[in-house]
């Protein structure tokens, strides 16, 4: 055994071949690494872009007077041939648009179209083998998630933040129902719009939209609740942006702030007048529980089902209305612009 443990020490080949022995003698006080999310961010932070957006206003004190106004925002390269998401309210109304790359690289950008509903913009620059932040289709987000935010707040460079996905499903956050915001507290400031909220693995779970302070500006004090548009949605609106260079919607024309769990619908609470609920005749107080043979889970299912049905198209609705069970076409039109 002597010579065994002698021969190992003096002839390191022998300590290769034999590494379960050679373990014995090694120091099994090894220093852990320190929890780090820099993988993450070297994967996903070269294609988070800074966007510098110019307006031209004019200035009712002195007339034919104008003035420039820069805009500060961040940006997310989705496609290597140079298509971009960011917020709308960091390029509306902008004369130019610049696109500003982490190596340095700076390119005009073209607004190819908005989505006010969700606050989002499709903008494309004349580029290829662009830097593309990670995608995974499948990814699904959920309250305690680990999430990095990135973006250029106050124009001080790009910047990571970090928290975890507070809540999921957070609507009547903006004009329409349509939208679920991700709810975080990975801070959000001015610049921060139209960044990445990406997971601990780099992968895009969001656009980084805004602070509730933003939302109700009353509330000046409340801390550690922004919300991001989640990743699902924003490349939903951003291939009907491009493909149509806007968003086409369904509209019903109702209203309802109540889902019946017993009857598994949702009741409705107001009937807008010449609407294609109105004309089909639907009115308050029916429970609607199946659009298109479709189960209704909550009344967000339901919107969003007649949002993305295509205007002109037809949809059965199945409802309860005085203990009794009907069916009633409706014809869907499109959305009425805001």
């Amino acid at each position: 055994m002597i010579v065994a443990i002698t021969l190992l020490l003096l002839i390191p080949d022998l300590r290769e071949g034999n590494a379960s022995w050679w373990n014995i003698f090694q120091s099994s006080h090894k220093s852990e690494q320190p929890l780090s999310y820099a993988k993450a961010v070297q994967a996903a932070a070269p294609s988070v872009v800074n966007i510098y957006s110019e307006e031209i206003q004019s200035n009712p004190n002195y007339a034919r007077s104008q003035r420039q106004t820069t805009r500060l925002g961040s940006g997310v390269i989705m496609t290597s041939d140079g298509y971009l998401l960011t917020n709308y309210h960091v390029v509306q109304n902008a004369a130019l648009i610049e696109i500003w790359l982490q190596n340095g690289q700076r390119y005009h950008a073209e607004l190819i179209g908005y989505d006010v509903y969700t606050d989002l913009a499709v903008l494309k620059v004349a580029a290829n083998n662009l830097p593309v932040i990670p995608q995974n289709k499948a990814q699904q987000s959920f309250a305690g998630d680990v999430v990095l935010a990135i973006g250029n707040p106050l124009n001080l460079g790009q910047t990571i933040t970090q928290g975890i996905v507070s809540a999921t499903g957070r609507h009547g956050l903006s004009n329409t129902s349509y939208l679920e915001f991700l709810q975080m507290d990975a801070a959000i400031n001015k610049g921060n719009s139209g960044g990445a909220l990406v997971n601990s693995n780099g992968e895009l779970v969001g656009i980084n939209s805004r602070q509730f302070t933003e939302i109700n500006p009353q509330l000046n004090d409340i801390q550690g609740i922004f919300f991001a548009v989640p990743y699902k949605l924003a490349v939903t609106i951003m291939q009907k942006i491009i493909e149509n260079g806007r968003v086409v919607r369904g509209w019903l024309g109702i209203s309802s702030d109540q889902y019946n769990q017993k009857a598994k619908g949702f009741i409705i609470s107001n009937v807008t007048p010449n609407s294609p609920a109105h004309i089909a005749g639907l009115q308050t107080g029916d429970i609607v529980f199946q659009i298109a043979d479709r189960a209704i889970d909550s009344i967000t299912h339901a919107l969003d089902i007649v949002a993305e049905t295509p205007p002109g198209t037809e949809l059965k609705f199945k409802i309860y209305r005085n203990k009794q069970t009907l069916e009633i076409p409706v014809t869907i039109l499109e959305s009425r612009p805001i």
